[in-house]
């Protein structure tokens, strides 16, 4: 039993004994060697995910943890790698022993409603431990199980679908892969509508490995701050609609109003934040952009399910961050992510032999992945589409929080947008709020996730 508050109210989940649950029947016992970018140091942590499902009438009868349960075994029978255990061989190198022992699953009720939730639906990270449990010894990343589920039922008949994955076995769009597999089992069918493909070798160094691009996310620097653990960060979310958006756009020169939604919040929040946390004007700024290959070319194919993306890195100085205007940092992040290609990364993986699985830069350094169109919130176990859906919070194996995902989101006034959770050290959190705020005066961006004030209910329960 665990005790959580939220805003202004407490609530209760009472979990049954996690369990193993493996493959409804046998799959074959074989090693399959990740590739040279699964087995990245800087991918060597688990990623949370959070859904949550409204009350379905039409399913009244039915129990979402006994449905979800039986649809995991059933679709492990494709993807049974993800049952098995990763092993460590020569030079730390992971390969996949897979053994069909199964994932965590645990099934779960909780004292609350959807509504109860309010504006905290958008971000999980105080009562995370709750609807997703740590299993005591479960999250290392050999030896482990690789994936841990747990479903919440709530009072008012909705549910809680939250997932702990292993990155270096897959990355959102893989995983995304594995749920709507899941989804489409679980709605009648006997075979995902696509196959998952293994392939990894696809994605390995060449032979020789050469490095052709220049990987500044990649730089070893010298870290001289301190890091502050996760827990002792302040955590907010940024909801940005179209009228935000606009506002931003017409602040750009001509040449740059065709960006995307995704370069103008990014550039907004990279100098909004530099500001905020007030480095020296000669300091170096990062900001890692998550580009996935599978937008890029066609190389790999369908149902890969393996990590396929690179992090480009715009690179500037704190002063002219700082001091330009909006348009010079669009412009920064524009060019590095265009830098992204199937020679981009085959360079990393080569990068990653050659240099023994160098870690991310994580000095002075944001990374941001835009998950809108992902389609996670398109998952159906049969109760319909989520209200809400995405990464619980970003980092990377070394730097917790490091990353921002981006979420779609309708707001209590109905309106769509995004949703960017993020965190912070609580007195550069204060100037960020401060700074957003002066932004746009007539309509502050910031819906202040103080978890002391009373909730809102989003306009979609």
């Amino acid at each position: 039993m665990a005790i959580s508050s939220i805003n202004n109210f407490i609530f209760e989940v009472r979990r049954c004994q996690p369990e193993l649950v493996g493959p409804r029947k046998a799959t074959p016992h074989e090693f399959k060697q990740l590739s040279d970018i699964d087995d990245q140091e800087s991918f060597r942590f688990h990623v949370p995910i959070v859904h949550f499902y409204k009350h379905n009438p039409n399913m009244e009868g039915k129990d979402p943890a006994k449905v979800i349960k039986k649809t995991l075994a059933e679709t492990l029978v494709f993807y049974y790698p993800l049952a098995g255990r990763l092993r460590e061989g020569p030079g730390r190198k992971l390969f996949v022993e897979c053994t069909g022992e199964g994932v965590l699953f645990i099934e779960a009720d909780a004292d609350v409603t959807l509504e109860e939730f309010g504006d905290a639906l958008q971000s999980q990270y105080t009562y995370l431990d709750d609807i997703l449990y740590n299993v005591p010894n479960s999250d290392g990343i050999v030896n482990c199980p690789l994936l841990l589920i747990q479903v919440t039922r709530l009072k008012c008949g909705g549910f809680i679908f939250a997932l702990r994955i292993n990155h270096t076995m897959t990355d959102a769009f893989g995983l995304l892969s594995f749920m709507t597999a899941m989804a489409e089992i679980a709605q009648g069918a006997s075979t995902p509508s696509v196959l998952p493909v293994w392939q990894r070798a696809l994605l390995n160094a060449r032979d020789p490995p050469r490095v052709t691009c220049i990987h500044r996310e990649y730089d070893q620097l010298p870290n001289t701050e301190n890091i502050i653990p996760l827990s002792e960060m302040a955590h907010r979310s940024v909801f940005f609609d179209q009228t935000e958006i606009s506002a931003l756009r017409k602040t750009l020169p001509a040449h740059l109003h065709h960006c995307s939604s995704f370069d103008l919040i990014t550039a907004c929040l990279w100098r909004t934040r530099t500001i905020a946390l007030q480095p020296h004007p000669d300091d170096e700024m990062r900001l890692l952009c998550i580009v996935n290959l599978r937008s890029k070319s066609n190389y790999l194919p369908s149902g890969y399910y393996g990590n396929a993306f690179a992090f480009p890195a715009a690179v500037t100085t704190a002063g002219k961050l700082s001091q330009n205007p909006l348009g010079y940092a669009v412009e920064l992040i524009r060019k590095a992510k265009a830098e992204m290609s199937e020679e981009y990364i085959k360079s990393v993986a080569d990068l990653m032999v050659i240099e023994r699985r160098p870690n991310l830069t994580a000095v002075r350094s944001y990374a941001v992945s835009d998950v809108t169109r992902a389609g996670f919130d398109e998952v159906d176990f049969g109760w319909g589409k989520a209200i809400f859906a995405g990464p619980a919070v970003g980092g990377v194996a070394t730097v917790p929080g490091l990353t921002s995902f981006y979420v779609p989101f309708t707001n209590r006034k109905g309106e769509k947008g995004t949703v960017v959770p993020f965190c912070l050290p609580a007195p550069a959190m204060d100037r960020f709020v401060v700074q957003l705020d002066a932004l746009f005066k007539s309509q502050p961006l910031v819906e202040v996730q103080n978890y002391h004030k009373p909730p809102f209910i989003p306009s979609t329960l």
